[in-house]
């Protein structure tokens, strides 16, 4: 990894209370479903939230997210 890649994030995106928790959930091994019963919602609205984060951070890829959240400091749940 390049030194801009390890420094933590400057600018970090104006996330939902809701889209960080279901970032902090991203880290853990778990699908989707799982996230979902956790946080009493449907799949499909934590998939939503998802593509809303990715969108916001600009990233493509769970693994991606994780670590965007990692270097902003954003623990797991």
């Amino acid at each position: 990894m390049s030194a801009i890649e390890l420094e933590r994030p400057t600018l970090k995106p104006t996330l939902t209370r809701r889209e960080q928790v279901v970032l902090s959930n991203l880290s853990e091994d778990v699908t989707l479903e799982q996230i979902a019963s956790k946080l009493f919602v449907t799949r499909n609205t934590v998939k939503s939230q998802v593509r809303s984060v990715y969108r916001k951070l600009g990233v493509s890829t769970r693994a991606d997210a994780v670590a965007w959240a990692r270097r902003a400091g954003i623990r797991s749940s």
